[in-house]
């Protein structure tokens, strides 16, 4: 054989052949090595992005969780009464008027964080709101004529107490000249006015029994550092538990709801979650003002605009459902079936001083129609613009894109001895719903995601088609050599035994030649 083949089998034969075995183990171990690639390089990976993402102090995720680098916005949309006196004097249905968006630009930061001995840190969220009228429909200075919450709330507690103690609320809002309908502006209604009944609360109330404000708002007191404790796991030493919950203002179960089950509080805030998600987890937020667990399910893949893939989780739909369409809510009636809400609202009041505070999705999503037809001026819901979602970045498991949606209603019961509210029927009146969320990560963090996402599988199958075409073009060479070598040597070895075999005929037919006498 000439050429480059058989130098190449020339040097084998000087140099493998010899030890032929050692070209054959590194092949086998080249293959070998190809096959633990397919088989484990994806928990070597997943190991890898559970040490990044974990909340160690002084790793990038760790500030980004501390800081968020994201500009949450919240905008609200307020249902203005248009025939309040209609409504009270003539027993009409009250029309309302949806007005929005009012947006507010947030700044979320922990603070206080303290890491603690059992794998968990602590810390008080500070939450900034700054209005952008920009992105508003009008100024914070808008006027909106709205239920008067603190007084409806007094007055429906008041329907089973004793009678006089109704005619004595009746005559005290007389007096204080308290009305079911107050005209407040936007900011006020948000923020906080000084309201009549709870500033005589505040003079004549037992002081255990007092409420922790002065003024009603329903953002009121949530504008700067929360005094609420909350306490989650690092995922330092179990990955599974990270951004879960551990304790809440020292508790690890709400102490509202008649199961250990309803009670859980170990779900995150919302921005991460345990990696590794696939489409059959159940993912769980907790927010103080939900009052419970929210579960939420895979309903679709998704892709942001800059190419990170992310899954779209959704409250399911029995989440707000009653109990006769889903038992298992009956945990959240703590007074027994009398106290259950109906199909698409959750009653929060435990969580409000018993203010009969009812939660829904926008225009009732999900909820009966009856719901949304109390009153006028209420659109059908579209799941486009009312739907709860999340889309979760499934690989590290952080939040990509939020719509948090929720509508706040109150429940409004008729109380005849209150001659004010006696024409207010039994009602769930909509009082606002609101949109809070982010769309979008900067691209320092989706770059380190698309990075996760899209480089390791590449990785990969590049080395697994590399160690096994060198594993097996090592293998086919070094046995073509081997095979080559072992003919020739039984070449060898036939020419040597035909010239021996000659040699030693030639040399018999010498000694006979010499054995044999002569002749004269």
């Amino acid at each position: 054989m000439n050429g480059p083949k058989h130098k190449l089998c020339t040097k084998l034969s000087s140099t493998y052949l010899r030890k032929w075995w050692i070209t054959i183990a590194i092949a086998s171990v080249l293959i070998v090595g190809g096959v633990l690639v397919a088989c484990q390089f994806s928990v070597l990976i997943n190991a890898i992005v559970d040490r990044m993402v974990a909340l160690r102090p002084g790793a990038k995720t760790f500030g980004w969780w501390a800081k968020p680098p994201v500009e949450p916005h919240i905008s609200l949309y307020i249902y203005n009464v248009t025939n309040a006196d209609d409504f009270l004097s003539n027993g009409s249905k009250a029309i309302v008027d949806e007005v929005g968006p009012y947006v507010y630009s947030e700044s979320w930061e922990k603070v206080n964080i303290v890491e603690n001995d059992n794998g968990t840190l602590s810390y008080n969220l500070r939450k900034i709101y700054s209005f952008r009228e920009d992105l508003s429909v009008g100024p914070e200075d808008d006027v909106v004529i709205v239920p008067n919450i603190p007084m409806l709330s007094a007055t429906s507690q008041s329907k089973h107490a004793a009678r006089f103690l109704r005619l004595a609320m009746a005559s005290i809002m007389d007096i204080l000249k308290i009305k079911p309908f107050v005209q407040v502006s936007v900011g006020q209604l948000l923020w906080g006015y000084e309201d009549p009944l709870l500033k005589l609360a505040k003079d004549v109330v037992p002081k255990e029994q007092k409420l922790p404000y002065e003024e009603f708002g329903l953002l009121y007191g949530k504008n700067g550092t929360s005094s609420d404790r909350v306490t989650v796991n690092t995922g330092v030493d179990d990955i599974e538990k990270y951004g879960i919950i551990d304790q809440y203002n020292g508790r690890t179960h709400l102490p509202h709801w008649t199961s250990d089950e309803c009670n859980r509080l170990n779900g995150t805030d919302g921005s991460i979650f345990p990696p590794h998600i696939d489409h059959d987890r159940v993912l769980h937020v907790y927010d103080k003002d939900l009052c419970r667990l929210m579960p939420l399910v895979f309903e679709k893949e998704v892709m942001t605009s800059n190419e990170v893939p992310g899954y779209r989780f959704t409250p399911p739909e029995w989440v707000f459902a009653d109990v006769e369409s889903h038992p298992e809510n009956m945990c959240f009636c703590p007074a027994g079936q009398p106290s259950c809400s109906p199909n698409g609202l959750f009653n929060v009041s435990l969580c409000q001083y018993d203010s009969p505070i009812m939660l829904s999705f926008p225009h009732f999503y999900l909820g009966d129609e009856s719901l949304r037809t109390q009153v006028e001026g209420i659109s059908p819901p579209e799941k486009e613009k009312h739907q709860f979602f999340m889309d979760v970045q499934p690989k590290m498991g952080t939040t990509l894109r939020v719509r948090a949606r929720v509508q706040i209603n109150l429940a409004v019961s008729q109380v005849f001895d209150i001659k004010q509210v006696a024409n207010f029927p039994d009602i769930i009146f909509p009082i606002l719903w609101f949109e809070e969320g982010i769309d979008s990560l900067p691209n320092a963090v989706t770059d380190l995601m698309r990075f996760a996402e899209q480089v390791p599988p590449k990785v990969r199958v590049a080395l697994i088609v590399g160690l096994f075409a060198l594993g097996v073009a090592l293998l086919l060479l070094s046995t073509f050599c081997l095979i080559r070598n072992s003919h020739r040597q039984s070449t060898l070895h036939l020419e040597g035994s035909n010239y021996l075999a000659t040699a030693q005929v030639d040399m018999n037919k010498k000694q006979n030649k010499d054995t044999q006498p002569a002749r004269y």
